[in-house]
């Protein structure tokens, strides 16, 4: 900041330019005294403040389920004293409908019959069944563990020296291994679907007195990863083979990574898409977030790719045949930041933009049944003048903000994306943001959370490869346990394109074993 001098020149040019120095940096503490503020505001939020991105819009519908006190205290202050004179009665929580048991669970049948003494009459006839009633109880049977031990005959001629025969025993997925499918099945969706670590599992089979050291667990990740990278690369093949692609990317610390510091991240990719009956989420690890990563990924790949504004996705959105979207979603978070710094109580430019947000939204959720053609002519009817709208805002708003504030930020940041924005009206089968990437992506982070990092760089790659699995079975309705049990036992068995691409997630239908 510039003092004020001493002394005052004589010069009148001087002194006006020393005036002009002073006024426009007492402005730009103020600019950065009002930023700092925000900063302060936002974190505030963060740490103590509503965790959802809705907007606080006192019409919308979510909201009503929350302003009960407030509808309360609303009533006229007439009825209130007349119902005092009452007498007062405990309000009624109504109870939800109990959902059924699925009926896909087995049954077992407890009849329950009247004593003996109780069935015959007063009148010295017996009773007869009329009728009966049913009801269900949900029954847990604790982990069973037992040891499958293989005997192999060995067979030899007595009446001549052919060598001895002895029968084969079925492949195994880990050769001279104690772990069977069933196992491997266990441990590989205890920690990538439960997010519950491998020393947690191996205390689990402590109090079955099984001693497995996380060690041996750890390297029976690693080769299961190895042994799924069939199933990956025809995984790949459907995702990049459907014209619309998410991308998206978060951090992961992996300790022993050569010639890096434990400290240094690395970078944990996910790219979700694929026809809407066979979709496909698929994670890589890498060491690095610079673009020759994606390129990498995205080989060949041509169509429609949403991602945030990372420039590190610019090289790929560059090559002929990608034509790259932007995330809306980004941009209304943004909003939602420069409204919670807005002074309470009053609504700025950052409602008007939302509320413009909140309206194509609105439409998207109208349309979400729809077909693609359907959700095509209703954007155009419905979506298009609301895009006029908030780019005529958007057109007038720029020139009058300041880069260094929230809403400046936010201002800045739709004009910076919107000609990636607003190209989601161009067909049905194009999705308005990223959030699909970031629900893939979500389960990783959450289990993250739990096992906070990997030790090598093979284990990163393993959980890379078996997330991608787990994840995919998921959102194509598989039971991850009861899958992957599926897949291991006939893994070893496949022995051409054809018996890999039956065990893929969407062509196969596995039992879970009683």
């Amino acid at each position: 900041m510039i003092s004020m001098p001493e002394t005052l020149p004589d010069d009148p040019f001087l002194l006006k330019q020393l005036l002009a120095q002073m006024v426009s940096a007492r402005q730009l503490d103020q600019g950065k005294i009002i930023q700092l503020q925000e900063q302060n505001a936002l974190l505030l939020q963060r740490l103590f403040g509503r965790k959802s991105e809705q907007s606080a819009d006192p019409d919308s519908p979510q909201l009503e389920f929350f302003n009960e006190a407030e509808n309360l205290t609303d009533t006229a202050p007439e009825a209130v004293a007349d119902d005092v004179e009452e007498e007062v009665v405990a309000p009624v929580k109504c109870r939800g409908k109990r959902k059924p048991l699925p009926a896909k669970l087995p049954r077992v049948e407890v009849v329950h019959e009247l004593p003996e003494h109780e069935l015959t009459c007063e009148c010295g006839c017996r009773k007869q069944v009329i009728g009966e009633e049913t009801s269900e109880q949900l029954e847990i049977i604790p982990m069973q563990v037992r040891v499958i031990k293989h005997i192999r005959k060995t067979y030899a001629c007595k009446t001549c020296e052919v060598a001895p025969i002895t029968a084969d025993k079925p492949a195994q997925l880990i050769e001279k291994s104690l772990a069977s499918p069933s196992v491997l099945a266990m441990l590989l969706s205890t920690k990538y679907a439960d997010g519950i670590p491998l020393y947690r599992f191996e205390k689990m089979l402590s109090r079955h007195g099984i001693d497995i050291p996380r060690q041996t667990l750890a390297r029976w990740v690693i080769q299961c990863g190895a042994q799924l990278q069939p199933l990956l690369n025809l995984m790949r093949d459907q995702l990049l083979g459907y014209p619309v692609l998410h991308c998206d990317e978060t951090r992961v610390q992996v300790l022993k990574e050569p010639g890096r510091e434990p400290s240094s991240q690395s970078w944990m990719w996910v790219q979700t898409g694929g026809p809407p009956d066979r979709p496909v989420i698929l994670f890589d690890y890498t060491t690095s977030r610079a673009q020759d990563v994606p390129l990498r990924l995205l080989a060949g790949y041509r169509g429609y790719l949403m991602t945030d504004d990372y420039a590190g996705y610019n090289a790929v959105a560059a090559q002929i045949g990608v034509e790259r979207l932007a995330c809306l979603a980004h941009a209304r978070r943004k909003f939602i930041e420069a409204q919670k710094v807005q002074p309470k109580g009053k609504t700025g430019r950052a409602d008007v933009a939302l509320n413009l947000i909140n309206k194509l939204y609105g439409i998207e959720r109208d349309l979400k049944d729809a077909i693609p053609e359907q959700r095509y002519q209703g954007r155009q009817q419905h979506s298009l003048p609301i895009l006029a709208q908030l780019k005529n805002w958007l057109e007038k708003t720029q020139p009058q903000v300041t880069a260094q504030n929230a809403l400046g930020k936010a201002v800045n940041y739709l004009a910076n994306n919107w000609s990636r924005l607003e190209r989601y009206v161009e067909g049905g089968h194009l999705p308005i943001d990223n959030n699909a990437a970031e629900r893939a992506i979500r389960p990783f982070v959450i289990g993250r959370k739990n096992w906070l990092f990997s030790d090598t760089p093979k284990g990163a790659t393993a959980s890379a490869q078996i997330y991608s699995l787990i994840e995919t079975a998921k959102t194509n309705s598989q039971e991850p346990y009861a899958y992957l049990r599926h897949i291991l036992e006939r893994l070893p068995q496949a022995s051409c394109v054809e018996d890999y691409e039956a065990l893929l997630p969407w062509n196969c239908k596995p039992t879970t074993p009683l």
